[in-house]
């Protein structure tokens, strides 16, 4: 047998969780059940939060979107994400949002896991709005309005569901088939989906306001005469420079909370107030050493864009299904010469003709 014929060693090969083998893992565990789970990972890291790196995603920003990686590491395990978001790619046929991660051993560096996380990000996403929203929401909150019926708009009303105890969904798109699609995925979930035909009408009687819209742009999909007291905003679609869903004056009545002011300032709604404008970071309320709700008639709003940490226990919920499931590949990804000093060795012995 040649050289280049022997099976990898075991140290050449890393598990990759493919997008078939994701569904799969989803499918074994349970929509529902998976996004609890992963929300119960953010939420203990949360509590871990002064261990970890922090700093802003690196972005690469054009006139048709934004590409981007979002590192972080508990001292243990290194991790980030690779993720786009361009919202001119539906008419195209492709994703708005594509992504993979990666987690790394510390101590040695090498990768332990490579996985895509387009599917992964849409349940993380949910699960920490859910999450969020068990600590921010008012007490019984059992209606949610969701403004903007893509392709996250299924994971936050069933993360809503399976962590906050969500009854009621009303929909609202200013593109009727996004929502047809919304309601037709979520007919056969338990849940009541109510099509509206305003954004108006979608936040009546709801306690929840989520926005997701894809436009690049600044806009208004929440005026500020739309919003009364003791409801909870969940604002998700702004998430780079330039892209704001709320008016200002709702963040003026709100009290804000955020994963990480620096990134939030540069991305989040609040990029419409002053630096110093005054947030409370998400991680002091889960720990206890901050305020969240304190009163029914306030007005929360959780200022969302994603943080690394919450990719980071996304993928370290994934690899601690992967013994018990086997849902991965065994991927030849690292070179491993018999000399760690002789990778040239290795490189001229799997040259074609060596036997």
């Amino acid at each position: 047998m040649k050289p280049s014929d022997k099976a990898p060693s075991e140290k050449a090969l890393v598990p990759f969780v493919s997008v078939d083998h994701m569904m799969q893992l989803i499918h074994h565990i349970g929509v529902e059940e998976m996004m609890s789970g992963i929300a119960g990972y953010i939420e203990d890291d949360f509590h871990r939060w002064e261990l970890f790196d922090k700093t802003p995603r690196v972005a690469s920003h054009s006139e048709v979107g934004v590409i981007e990686l979002m590192p972080t590491s508990d001292g243990e395990m290194y991790g980030f994400k690779y993720v786009n978001g361009h919202p001119k790619n539906t008419k195209e046929g492709l994703q708005t949002v594509t992504a993979f991660g990666l987690l790394a051993n510390v101590e040695t560096g090498y990768p332990m896991l490579l996985s895509e996380m387009t599917m992964l990000t849409a349940l993380r996403t949910a699960a920490t709005s859910a999450m969020v929203a068990k600590h921010l929401a008012p007490k019984g909150a059992d209606t949610m309005a969701m403004i903007g019926n893509g392709a996250q708009s299924e994971f936050q009303t069933l993360a809503m569901k399976a962590i906050c105890g969500l009854k009621s969904v009303r929909l609202y798109d200013i593109d009727l088939a996004a929502t047809e699609k919304c309601a037709a995925n979520l007919a056969a979930q338990d849940i009541k989906v109510v099509i509206c035909k305003t954004p108006e009408e979608a936040i009546e009687g709801a306690q929840i306001l989520t926005t997701c819209t894809a436009d690049k742009q600044n806009a208004t999909i929440l005026s500020d005469n739309m919003v009364g007291s003791g409801v909870h905003i969940n604002a998700i679609g702004g998430d780079c420079p330039g892209k704001t869903e709320l008016a200002a004056g709702i963040l003026q009545r709100s009290d804000i909370f955020v994963e990480y002011p620096p990134q939030t300032r540069i991305e989040g709604e609040i990029q419409q107030l002053p630096e110093d404008y005054p947030v409370t970071e998400l991680w002091q309320v889960i720990t206890g050493t901050a305020a969240g709700r304190t009163s029914e008639r306030q007005i929360t709003l959780f200022d969302s864009v994603g943080f690394a940490i919450e990719d980071f226990s996304a993928l370290r919920y994934v690899r601690d299904q992967l013994e018990a499931t086997g849902l991965y590949h065994a991927l030849d990804l690292l070179a491993d010469p018999d000399d760690p000093r002789d990778l040239f060795g290795m490189l001229q012995r799997a040259a074609p003709g060596n036997a």
